[in-house]
């Protein structure tokens, strides 16, 4: 169950990624953020990879959930 849940579809997208960073970084240990995002968040997913050591990449889940909804868990080790 995640922890934080963040539907960003309706989110300016300069906004979205320290938007994602401020939640993620305010979870605790073992914690998953949950986007809701209009696009595959991939190119976060390796921005978060090379820039957060506390993201758990191994465990990091997206699926589209129709054509513009994609759902992505950001685990936090």
């Amino acid at each position: 169950m995640p922890a934080t849940t963040l539907d960003l579809r309706e989110t300016p997208p300069p906004e979205r990624h320290s938007k994602i960073h401020d939640s993620f970084e305010a979870l605790s240990s073992g914690e998953t953020l949950r986007i809701i995002n209009d696009h595959e968040p991939k190119p976060l997913f390796y921005e978060m990879q090379a820039e957060v050591e506390a993201f758990d990449a191994a465990n990091y889940r997206c699926e589209q959930d129709g054509p513009e909804k994609y759902v992505a868990d950001l685990p936090k080790q």
